[in-house]
């Protein structure tokens, strides 16, 4: 198998927080030397791709905002391209309501004059503004950022997007219109249009089955599951997503190209 590319999700896979993952700067620089290109894509929806690069720079990896996609500018970029110049109204946070900002998305505060709802993870969630949302909703498209129900952090897992998407989808009765992040249409499109090679020239690497192998599986390319952040070895066994190959962490990433290498 010749691998041209790879995507990298972040949380959970190069760093917990802003603690760096072992091993993790090293392969990057590791992958960078084999010529390969490289994306970050995380269904973190909070930052823009270019605060996202600056954290990881300051932690010490090789990258710049081109390298990274997020949850948050596929959302911004879909609701420009297929509602524009329609009143958005967000449950969701600072960057990514300067995301839609930066594209000219219109955010209103008004329920009443919303003609589309983006529901994200918000920290500052509560039923105020579920109740709001709803009445949003009311003749309004309904899209959502990601489906993370959980996302890595230092301690424990915490909530992501996924329950606040969930709250108002069950307080509307209706599923999204469109789910913008990892594992849909959209992001697979955004690694298609970014990486070179096709197919198992793309190496999906994450510790999401739900979502970052879905991703990969769902694409036909190649996956690699890393254990250190929210799957563990046992959940392998249960679920209908199955990865090509799972690995303890990301430091395990130039070993295994070096096998399917060797296999050529």
């Amino acid at each position: 198998m010749t691998v041209r590319s790879v995507v990298l999700d972040v949380d959970g896979t190069l760093v917990h927080g802003d603690e760096v993952i072992p091993g993790a700067i090293e392969t990057v620089d590791r992958l960078r030397e084999r010529g390969l290109d490289l994306l970050m894509l995380s269904n973190n929806p909070t930052q823009t791709p270019a605060a996202y690069a600056a954290r990881l720079a300051d932690l010490g990896f090789t990258v710049g905002p081109d390298d990274v996609v997020t949850s948050g500018s596929l959302t911004a970029d879909y609701v420009a391209a297929e509602h524009p110049g329609a009143a958005t109204y967000l449950v969701g946070e600072a960057g990514l309501r300067e995301m839609l900002a930066d594209r000219g998305v219109p955010v209103v505060t008004d329920p009443d004059r919303a003609e589309v709802v983006v529901a994200s993870i918000d920290r500052e969630f509560s039923y105020d503004r579920l109740r709001d949302a709803l009445w949003a909703l009311e003749g309004a498209a309904f899209v959502a950022s990601d489906p993370d129900r959980t996302i890595p952090a230092p301690d424990r897992p915490v909530p992501g997007s996924g329950p606040i998407v969930a709250a108002l989808a069950e307080a509307a009765d209706r599923d999204p219109d469109a789910m913008l992040g990892k594992p849909g249409k959209t992001a697979a499109e955004a690694v298609e249009s970014r990486v070179a090679g096709r197919n198992e020239e793309v190496l999906v690497v994450g510790d999401r089955l739900d979502t970052d192998i879905a991703l990969g599986e769902n694409a036909g390319m190649a996956t690699a599951l890393v254990l250190s952040g929210i799957t563990t070895r046992a959940d392998t066994d249960s679920s209908p997503v199955a990865s090509d190959s799972v690995l303890d962490s990301v430091a395990d990433l130039p070993a295994l190209l070096d096998s399917w290498e060797d296999e050529r």
